[in-house]
């Protein structure tokens, strides 16, 4: 008994000794965390609410959206820095040109308005 009792708390220690370890680390990681937000904008340079903001993963092809809001804003946060990212706006069948998040910008905040051009009738 004795034995087992021994072993339980050597195991119970390298269980919280490991998870010490990955607390440690989480923080580091999410402070390499990237952030791409911009405005989207029309042809005059304001900004255009209810766009759709698509952001794609190149690694996996994962998309994600974002609808700007009144001022035309968006956001996208937690993005892996080893990441190519490509992002465009699309609002009334009209979009934006497609832009590229680089996994090999180092920056952490990465501003990018787009502009879209009014489909003419």
């Amino acid at each position: 008994m004795n034995t087992r009792l021994r072993l339980f708390f050597f195991s119970l220690s390298l269980l919280l000794i490991s998870s010490l370890a990955f607390a440690q680390q989480d923080p580091k990681h999410e402070a390499q965390l990237r952030t791409v937000h911009g405005v989207v904008l029309d042809r005059s340079e304001a900004g255009i609410p209810s766009a759709v903001v698509f952001l794609k993963n190149i690694r996996s092809n994962a998309i994600r959206s974002y609808i700007s809001d009144e001022q035309g804003n968006y956001r996208f946060s937690g993005l892996d820095p080893n990441t190519d990212y490509e992002v465009h706006a699309e609002k009334d069948g009209a979009q934006s040109p497609t832009r590229t998040v680089s996994s090999f910008d180092s920056k952490k905040e990465i501003v990018l308005n787009l502009k879209i051009e009014k489909k003419k009738g």
